[in-house]
């Protein structure tokens, strides 16, 4: 809906195109509760969002300058053609282009790597300042901010939304890629939702991720490779929660809930991933979740080769977060003393410290060295870090199980 909008309005206009989008949704909502849910509620919001566009258009025409010269949109200019025009910009089978263009758009080569996915993530993928500060590790303030300077670039340069040409996109698209990445994790493991997993936001960003290995310009190994490694998480959704909706750790896992045509899916991006003369962090981690979607239990996962996987990210992207998975690896090859090294050898601790999984290992830790009272004082530090009611609840049942 955010891309075809931003098609008719321009990038400059995203102020607009988000008042509509949600002022669409906000009368789904009204809508939806009093008449019930339509057969088709994607067609009803295109529908709903086009006649607000064409009201926009109307209500503005002598006081806001669109830029309709384009041969796209000239027609929106017409009262006679206005309305056919809009319908054609809303056609299915333009709406996968005018997504990819919207995506590669937000990734401006002049606007920062950070700035691109906040923008990604706010316009196209719907995330909130909260969801996008817990993925960027920092603060609400900090992304209004970001967003604030990204969208008044927009404004003042007017950048329209097109694919890159073959030399500039490979690194355009390690953006998106990332930005995907990103959406998708906040569906593994919503920030502020009532269930600890958002399968609405998974699907999202297996859609987009799934529009990159279709399009001829963006079928690039990285592409492939965190198609597979969706794949490979989303398959094991089923059997991560109760009815009651509280975690199930892996060991715990009812492994015969796993989807296997997912993991059989994510197995076939992962061999279509398998060309060029560099390997990514998509290919690492997609093949850190193969090794464990195709143990036959916790008992035999193969911790060895996901330890070397791991120390092959750390040498390829280093960061805190993989340092600290690579530290879980450690544990359950090499004991808690030799995890606790690896996680006090971190360069950039700092960073880790508003992240609760942080503490939480520490808390792991502490319990596998017989120190009962630090672990409870790090499971506590989780808890406030953490706004998942299934985390916390989680956390409790482990300061609980120290005392017993």
């Amino acid at each position: 809906m955010v891309a075809v909008l931003t098609k008719v309005f321009g990038t400059e206009n995203l102020e607009t195109v988000e008042d509509i989008v949600q002022q669409t949704f906000i009368d789904a909502i009204m809508v939806w509760r009093l008449k019930g849910m339509p057969d088709n509620p994607q067609a009803w919001l295109y529908r709903v969002a086009k006649n607000k566009a064409i009201d926009v258009i109307r209500r503005n025409k002598f006081s806001v300058q669109y830029d309709f010269t384009d041969e796209d949109r000239i027609l929106l200019t017409s009262e006679y053609t206005l309305a056919t025009t809009m319908e054609n910009l809303w056609k299915e089978e333009l709406i996968a282009d005018d997504m990819l263009r919207m995506m590669f758009a937000c990734c401006h080569p002049e606007i920062s790597e950070e700035n691109q996915i906040t923008l990604i993530l706010k316009t196209l993928c719907g995330f909130s300042t909260a969801e996008i500060a817990k993925a960027f590790l920092t603060s609400e303030d900090t992304v209004s901010k970001r967003l604030y300077r990204t969208k008044e670039f927009f404004r003042q340069q007017k950048i329209k939304p097109e694919i890159p040409s073959v030399d500039e996109i490979k690194n355009r698209t390690a953006t998106v890629l990332n930005s995907i990445y990103l959406l998708f994790n906040e569906g593994y493991n919503a920030t502020y939702a009532e269930s600890l997993i958002r399968k609405d936001v998974m699907e999202e960003a297996l859609l987009l991720a799934h529009l990159l290995t279709e399009n001829k310009y963006t079928q690039l190994p990285e592409s492939y490779a965190l198609m597979a490694l969706i794949c490979f998480h989303t398959s094991r959704s089923e059997s991560r929660l109760t009815a009651e909706g509280e975690i199930i750790l892996l060991p715990m896992q009812d492994r015969s809930k796993w989807d296997k045509s997912l993991i059989k899916k994510g197995n076939e991006y992962m061999n279509l991933a398998a060309f060029g003369d560099a390997v990514s962090t998509y290919h690492l981690e997609a093949a850190i979740a193969f090794e464990h979607c195709t143990a036959p239990s916790f008992k035999e996962t193969n911790w060895q080769q996901i330890l070397t996987y791991y120390n092959l990210l750390c040498h390829i992207s280093p960061s805190p977060i993989a340092q600290l998975n690579k530290a879980v690896a450690v544990m359950m090859m090499l004991g808690a003393e030799a995890a606790l090294d690896s996680l006090n050898a971190i360069d950039d601790k700092k960073k880790l410290l508003p992240f609760y999984l942080y503490h939480s290992l520490l808390g792991e830790l502490s319990t596998r060295l017989n120190n009962p009272q630090k672990a409870k004082q790090y499971f506590e530090t989780a808890i406030e870090l953490t706004q998942s009611a299934a985390e916390k609840k989680m956390l409790k049942e482990k300061i609980v199980a120290l005392l017993n």
